[in-house]
């Protein structure tokens, strides 16, 4: 059986992190592979751009699995990036400070945030000791790496076993309750904040404990350089197993006969035949354009006409002449309350986040500090400006401007030391990586849609046989280590299917 599938061909749409795991675990079993990537570079959202001597990075904040001695470590290994990259665990999550000079900041060590907090707003210690708690029950929770001695496996897999039957209920009430519902347990107006800014309101918390404990293990460190040595790691390690990527080829149509997949179609109209067909891009796309909706059933139209998806974005990065090095470190960056609340794109806001690459110095040129703004914005009133391209143009260099007043607030003087304004719409999202809406993350987990995370969403689809799917739009919650881990998980039911035994090349 392992010689007749040697060679068997496999198409997959999308260089981004989930197309190219299954490529990499594809060829480590067997199969022969080839990747189309509408971009010119891998990495789909986890990218960077250069402007004028600076990078700017579109994706990543921290990484779980950093740590060597997590299970999810092991992933990253067999994909090649663990050995490309130098990891900073830094001591903050986040700092937010009011216009009253008072400052809250979330460190990474639970029991110094928990100290800091109480400390902050004694009022408030019962909703501190609760989210401390959790944060703590998800401590354990951790994966045995295979450097691990047996009897270190053995003992991690008692650990996670014996925490799962004592805590599996509170688990499941965490997971339906959303940030903006915990935050409302709190007295104090910048705790509130907080909550909501360190995720999604509608977000289930339970994931924002899962991250605290995370970084509270090392195990979500930043790595130096960002997005893209990552993702040009793991194109490394893709090739060096023989699959081939070809870049600036857009796939149109996926090709059915006899209700079975049999190849692909460019935009240029050319055609590539395969025994396979993956896709591991827009979801959307692929099912509603791709394959024209000719397939699937209402199990797999819900999520894309009832479930929410994560919040399409502006982009601003700045380009900074001078140094942050009064401002501490942090994971997700500083944010701060407006003196007076601005209009920035489609809303009035009356905060300000600011990702501030001071701990990575490889961003930008020496003496200089690259800086990301992220804001939540609504994809159809970009849609709608880009009807006239002047108007939208216009209103991105609006909103580009306005960004540097309200940081004159915080940073006075600054504006003089901007170098660089690149502004990035939900339409940018869209044209480099065709994410539907431009949504960075897919689907938001709520407590209503949290169900599918007790049983993974289907890869296939009912009525085609010999296609797949895989990444953000399968794998609820999104994120780097879970498009991986879409990738191996269908390459393992891949192997399955056909009798192979699954090979990670560890």
């Amino acid at each position: 059986m392992e010689a007749d599938n040697k060679n068997k061909s496999i198409n997959i749409i999308g260089a981004g992190f989930a197309g190219m795991a299954a490529g990499i675990y594809a060829q480590l079993n067997g199969y022969k592979t080839s990747i189309y990537e509408m971009h010119s570079q891998p990495g789909g959202l986890c990218t960077s751009w250069n402007r004028k001597g600076y990078t700017f990075d579109g994706c990543i904040h921290w990484l779980v699995g950093s740590s060597r001695s997590s299970g999810m470590h092991d992933m990253w290994e067999e994909t090649g990036i663990a050995q490309n990259i130098n990891i900073t665990d830094h001591e903050e999550y986040m700092r937010l400070e009011d216009s009253k000079g008072r400052t809250l900041i979330f460190y990474t060590d639970v029991e110094r945030l928990e100290k800091h907090l109480l400390e902050f707003s004694p009022s408030d210690e019962k909703p501190i000791r609760e989210l401390i708690d959790g944060v703590r029950m998800c401590i354990p929770f951790d994966t045995p790496s295979k450097h691990d001695s047996f009897f270190s496996r053995t003992g991690k897999q008692i650990k996670i076993g014996l925490n799962f039957a004592k805590n599996g209920s509170k688990m499941q009430k965490w997971m339906k309750i959303t940030c903006r519902e915990f935050s409302e347990r709190f007295k104090d107006p910048l705790i509130k904040l907080a909550i909501n800014e360190m995720w999604i309101p509608d977000f289930s918390i339970f994931f924002m404990l899962f991250t605290l404990a995370y970084l509270h293990n090392k195990n979500a460190g930043y790595p130096r350089g960002g997005s893209m040595p990552m993702s040009r790691a793991m194109e490394a390690r893709y090739k060096e197993l023989g699959g081939e990527i070809h870049y600036k080829k857009k796939v149109t149509k996926i090709l059915t006969e006899n209700n079975r997949a049999t190849g692909i179609t460019f935009d240029d109209g050319t055609i590539v035949h395969s025994e396979i067909v993956i896709s591991a891009a827009d979801g959307y796309s692929t099912l509603f354009k791709m394959l024209d909706g000719k397939f699937g059933d209402a199990k797999t139209r819900e999520p894309y006409e009832k479930w929410p998806l994560f919040p399409s974005l502006i982009y601003v990065s700045l380009g900074i002449n001078r140094r942050f090095d009064d401002i501490p470190w942090s994971v997700s960056g500083l944010t701060f309350i407006l003196k007076e609340p601005a209009e920035i794109g489609d809303r009035i806001r009356d905060n300000l986040s600011v990702h501030i690459y001071n701990h990575d110095d490889s961003l930008a040129p020496v003496g200089k500090t690259a800086i990301t703004i992220m804001m939540g914005t609504d994809y159809e009133y970009w849609k709608k400006l880009a009807e006239d391209r002047t108007v939208y143009l216009r209103k991105k260099e609006e909103v580009g401007n306005t960004v540097i007043d309200v940081l004159e607030q915080r940073f006075p003087g600054i504006r003089s030391q901007v170098e660089v304004i690149d502004v990035a719409t939900p339409l940018t999202f869209e044209r480099y990586t065709g994410n539907w809406k431009g949504c960075f993350e897919g689907w938001l987990i709520t407590p209503e849609n949290s169900y599918t995370l007790m049983k993974p969403m289907s890869q296939s689809i009912p009525g085609l046989e010999n296609f797949y799917m895989c990444g953000q739009w399968v794998e609820p919650g999104g994120g780097l280590p879970t498009a991986v881990m879409s990738g191996k998980r269908l390459v393992k039911r891949l192997c399955r299917e056909e009798g192979k035994r699954f090979s990670s090349g560890s």
